[in-house]
């Protein structure tokens, strides 16, 4: 194995030229073994659950007084954030008028702070509201901000449904953070 890739004549069975890059950190998401048992506010809905602990161990990235900025755990793409109101409320609907504009505030506060940190040339905004639309955690309302970059979809999600990425969470969690305070 070299840089994280194995190659095809060390692996058992017929060779067939291609390179292996294992990523078995995605079977917690595959398996979902971190959703939550239950759509009860508590200990085991990860949203009411992040802004108990550290930023760094939570991956918060800042805090509102109404909602929160948190890296995801399973990124689309490196600084994929997700807003969330403290509040556990699984509908749009059901924010209050202040949550909504915090939600907001912090949503444009994030694409501010993604673009002077990495340059994205777009973004993917979104809610995936009830677990028919796609929401992984249907229960506690997060808006998606997901950068983009021309080229950035390769055959890897594609064909593997494995996405390749270049930092850390941690990493990157620290230079959203840092870029938070001083970014326009």
């Amino acid at each position: 194995m070299t840089d994280g890739y194995e190659t095809a004549d060390a692996l058992g069975g017929e060779p067939d030229g291609f390179e292996r890059l294992w990523t078995p950190h995605r079977m917690v998401y595959i398996s979902g073994e971190e959703k939550p048992k239950t759509s009860a506010p508590g200990e085991d809905c990860p949203f009411c659950r992040a802004p108990q602990a550290s930023d760094e161990e939570s991956l918060v990235v800042a805090r509102g007084e109404q909602a929160f900025v948190v890296l995801n755990l399973f990124p689309y793409n490196p600084g994929h954030v997700l807003v969330c109101p403290y509040r556990h409320v699984a509908d749009y609907t059901d924010l209050t008028p202040e949550e909504t504009v915090e939600v907001a505030t912090l949503t444009q506060r994030a694409m501010t702070v993604i673009r002077a940190v990495s340059a994205p040339h777009g973004f993917n905004l979104g809610m995936n509201q009830g677990a028919v639309a796609g929401a992984g955690i249907a229960a506690h309302l997060h808006q998606h901000v997901v950068p983009r970059w021309g080229g950035d979809a390769n055959f890897l999600p594609v064909v593997a449904r494995t996405k390749a990425l270049p930092e850390l969470l941690a990493d990157t969690r620290k230079k959203l953070a840092d870029a938070w305070a001083t970014a326009g």
